[in-house]
């Protein structure tokens, strides 16, 4: 396992380094001019020719990318042109919420699609098997922001009184100001600068309840990622019901399947140890991409439910043509996707034994 794993992550870099070079000029090839899209009426020769030279935009494209590589091996993404901060603070403090999103809308999807697929290959052309592929295809016709305003207005408005209210916005309510672990357990002191990686770490409001023990503010986060959650979720739980449900399906037909029946096993231990195993694996290829998806950035839902994530954080980048947000977004997505993709390897690994030893 060791060298599977080994072959992977070398097999990776090459991709990862090619993802820097055509990131880096793609967004250098975006039309506008970042002084002029920042500064606006304010731009003359005279600052914009400041403004170049401050953030080394009058040099060419290849000193521009050497430059870059060489801070980038050591942790420095740059500052920002818009805000006037070091690019791994915006991250530190803005991909936390879409990494909590991506998680809760990515469980959500698997707990409910995965079941919803089981369900309707075994009970192949039955009522169930066709109401849960019609609701699977409404899930994936279904707009994001309607539904996201929909749900807000459901649960916010029309159950207001209820105890199913819900909050139709915010990462937490007003007033909610959580302490980091690390603050909590004494490791930074006041005064003291705590580490990157700890501010990042802290900023994970829900592990952050749960780490500390403070229970209203895990509580109060979670009531506020329930919305955003499943309003992101509906395409990637109706994916995954359908892949489910052809899959294993397709597993159900086989021979072996029929073997096991013949043997006397119970139909639940047909069902689950024998055809549910092998067809996981597409599955498997299905939520890792459906992370992905969700992790790069949920533009439209973080907009609804006035989430500050990396989705909005890189709109408003493009927009001001603030170029080291947008290349540090565009690589921290494009490194989740390589990572993902190296960890579904690594699945696929453990549920085929072939796929290891080849």
């Amino acid at each position: 396992m060791s060298r599977f794993l080994i072959r992977r992550l070398l097999s990776s870099l090459p991709v990862m380094v090619g993802i820097l070079l055509i990131t880096f000029v793609i967004i250098r090839g975006i039309r506008g001019d970042p002084c002029r899209a920042i500064l606006g009426e304010r731009a003359t020769q005279e600052s914009c020719e400041r403004f170049n030279e401050r953030n080394g935009l009058n040099k060419s494209v290849p000193e521009q990318f050497a430059i870059y590589v060489g801070r980038f091996v050591t942790g420095d993404l740059g500052d920002s042109f818009r805000l006037g901060k070091p690019v791994t603070e915006i991250l530190a403090e803005r991909l936390p919420v879409t990494a909590e999103l991506a998680l809760s809308a990515l469980v959500f999807a698997t707990l409910f699609g995965v079941p919803l697929g089981i369900i309707s290959a075994y009970r192949h052309n039955s009522t169930v098997d066709v109401g849960t592929m019609l609701g699977a295809n409404i899930g994936i016709s279904m707009p994001v922001f309607w539904l996201g305003l929909m749900l807000s207005y459901l649960f916010a408005v029309i159950l207001k009184d209820t105890p199913f209210v819900l909050p139709p916005s915010g990462r937490l309510s007003p007033g909610m100001n959580p302490a980091p672990y690390y603050e909590v357990w004494g490791w930074v002191k006041d005064g003291e600068v705590a580490p990157q990686l700890w501010v990042f770490l802290g900023r994970f409001t829900i592990a952050n309840g749960l780490i500390t023990g403070n229970w209203p503010l895990f509580w109060d986060a979670v009531r506020h990622i329930i919305l955003p959650a499943v309003t992101v979720s509906t395409i990637p739980l109706a994916i995954i019901a359908r892949m489910t449900r052809s899959s294993l399906l397709e597993a159900l037909n086989q021979d072996y399947v029929r073997t096991a029946r013949a043997k006397g096993l119970s139909e639940r231990r047909v069902v689950f140890q024998h055809a549910f195993r092998n067809a996981l694996l597409p599955v498997v290829t299905i939520i890792g991409l459906s992370f992905g998806l969700l992790f790069s950035g949920a533009v439209l839902t973080e907009t609804v439910f006035s989430l500050t994530g990396v989705g909005r954080t890189l709109f408003e980048a493009i927009t001001a043509r603030d170029y080291n947000v947008v290349q540090a977004v565009t690589i921290v997505s494009a490194f989740a996707f390589v990572l993902i993709n190296l960890a579904v390897d690594l699945v696929y690994g453990l549920l085929d034994p072939r796929i290891r030893l080849n």
